[in-house]
């Protein structure tokens, strides 16, 4: 008797230990009305039962929000709010049709237990003649808890993205509060919409909107395509003729040549490639260089994937920008001036070369200097200069960089004994200003701590290159004069001001002359890296110069 006894109380121990009974899998009610009073009680049971088995619900579903669904449940009583009768009411006909299209906003329908809730609809829509799955309560609670826990993922996702707080996030807000999700709910509650609801959680950029308006386009597009791979051209005759042919099949693909059974000449196939890289806003050289080939032999996975990160990164700005900001994209090698959501100066731009990167930052432009000397920081000293002063010591000579110690006198480099140095140099390098500066005749400063600027170059010719990740950190641009005078014009609204400044501003460029102008009314400025936008309803890709992406991807996406 005793081992009986024994093995009743393990039972009931590990009955216990495992958070109770398992609610039914299936629950059959003999009327709509009673569906209701069945499928009320099992929700309670189904939040009992996650509650003691860190929100497992059985078959491998987990409620992620699960303290959340308690006191909205509980607040509830514990009703149903998606479904009434053995019928969807029009907040759950709405709610699976955003699920079943969330990659609209740049999310995966899987993210949000779409695949059982669609497999439990389906058995919903076979059972036309209310056989036992629409009058099944278990079904309809666990649809219930699913469409509620969905709900408040997608608040999230919508609103915040799934990519970690980093150092340029500037979002207070980076974690949601019960209250917040409460807010949302009630809001659904009342109104009876999901649109509103789910609007009111979209960023508010308007290249945010432009992408997310062209997203069905491209989704549109792309169901089930997948191109040909083209290879790199290779040195050996085979080599090249496989390349050739990948990519006349790869143009053909997408319309961008008319056949690709007849092996086409250098002239087609440099005038396909261009329109190509027009439709990417790249370079159009009808060149397919290296990253052309990229952008070729990226799959239309990847591309949403791009997406989708794109859109994250946008959801962690501010809920409003400044009316007036600098926005310099680096992968699309751009420069946008925002003014009251129109783009006033469209540039083109250089950026830092993959061991130089320009980095992400958010400032503002405190004051433009013109012919500027350049004072090369130290993570360029040690990475080329002292090298190259090793390597050569008339290198400071030949580059046009003096060397100035602490006291600011210019030091013989021929009197140093480099090779005692590795990890830095007790004198500055600098290069005077001119023609020949690196940093051409003008600077715009903002406060940061790379010591990277906007400015002008006296290397112009390379703005027409399709790849512009050549400098050594700082971000060139095409159309500094015309920002320039913008910003005059923004901080002196008195005409006879303004027209002072920039008469001083012509003058001094003329003169090749240094100076200061300060700016009081600073124009903020964001450097972002986002690969693809939205332009004239599609989406445009960029090169991942950085490999950015690709990191976010094999971090934060895997699996997708």
């Amino acid at each position: 008797m005793y081992p009986i006894i024994a093995l009743a109380a393990l039972s009931l121990f590990l009955v216990a230990c495992n958070g109770g009974k398992k609610p039914p899998s299936t629950d059959i009610a003999a009327s709509p009305e009673q569906l209701d009073i069945k499928t009320k009680d099992i929700i309670r049971d189904f939040l009992e039962y996650a509650e003691n088995n860190n929100g497992d619900i059985g078959d491998s579903v987990i409620l992620t929000h699960l303290p959340l669904l308690q006191k909205v449940y509980e607040s509830g009583s514990f009703e149903t709010s998606w479904s009434s009768k053995e019928e969807w009411k029009p907040l759950g006909d709405s709610m699976l049709g955003i699920l079943a299209n969330a990659r609209l906003y740049g999310l995966f329908p899987e993210d949000y237990h779409f695949v059982q809730l669609d497999s439990i609809n389906q058995r919903f829509i076979r059972d036309k003649w209310r056989e036992k799955a629409r009058t099944d309560a278990a079904l309809w609670a666990k649809a219930d808890l699913l469409l509620t826990d969905a709900f408040f993922k997608m608040v999230k996702d919508i609103k915040l993205g799934r990519l970690p707080k980093d150092s340029v996030t500037l979002r207070k807000d980076s974690v949601l509060t019960d209250s917040f999700y409460q807010q949302q709910w009630q809001a659904l509650q009342q109104s009876g919409s999901l649109s509103p609801v789910i609007a009111s959680l979209e960023p508010r950029h308007p290249a945010y909107a432009a992408l997310r308006s062209a997203v069905k386009n491209f989704l549109d597009s792309s169901a089930g395509r997948e191109f040909t791979f083209v290879p790199s051209p290779g040195k050996d005759a085979a080599s090249r003729d496989a390349y050739k042919k990948a990519l006349q099949t790869r143009l053909y693909e997408e319309n961008f040549i008319t056949q690709d059974s007849i092996p086409a000449d250098s002239v087609v196939l440099a005038e396909a490639v261009k329109k190509f890289q027009k439709r990417q806003g790249i370079t159009a050289d009808g060149k397919a260089g290296e990253g052309t080939l990229r952008m070729l032999n990226l799959s239309q996975k990847d591309k949403f994937i791009r997406i989708a990160i794109a859109m994250d990164r946008y959801r962690q700005l501010p809920d409003s920008m400044p009316s007036r900001y600098i926005w310099v994209n680096l992968p699309s090698y751009s420069m946008r001036l925002w003014d009251k959501d129109t783009v006033k100066i469209l540039s083109k731009i250089i950026c830092g070369k993959a061991i130089t990167r320009t980095p992400l930052l958010t400032s503002a432009i405190s004051e433009m200097i013109t012919y500027p000397q350049w004072t090369i920081p130290t993570s360029i000293i040690v990475k080329e200069i002292l090298p190259g002063i090793k390597r050569d010591s008339a290198y400071l000579a030949k580059k046009g960089y003096s060397l100035i110690d602490k006291d600011g006198n210019e030091v013989d480099p021929a009197t140093v004994e480099w090779s005692k140095y590795s990890k830095g140099i007790p004198y500055k390098v600098v290069q005077g200003s001119g023609d020949d500066n690196a940093l051409g005749i003008l600077k715009f400063n903002f406060n940061n701590k790379y010591a990277v600027y906007l400015h002008d170059t006296n290397q112009r010719y390379l703005f027409s290159r399709e790849i512009r990740s050549l400098s050594h950190g700082c971000v060139r641009v095409q159309e500094w004069e015309k920002l320039a005078y913008t910003i005059l014009e923004y901080d002196n609204t008195d005409e006879k001001k303004l027209q002072a400044k920039e008469d001083s501003l012509k003058v001094w460029l003329s003169r090749k002359e240094k100076h200061s102008i300060g700016i009081r009314n600073r124009i903020p400025v964001y450097i972002r890296y986002i690969s693809c936008e939205g332009k004239d309803g599609r989406v445009v890709f960029y090169d991942d110069i950085y490999g950015e992406d690709k990191l976010l991807r094999e971090r934060y996406f895997a699996g997708k």
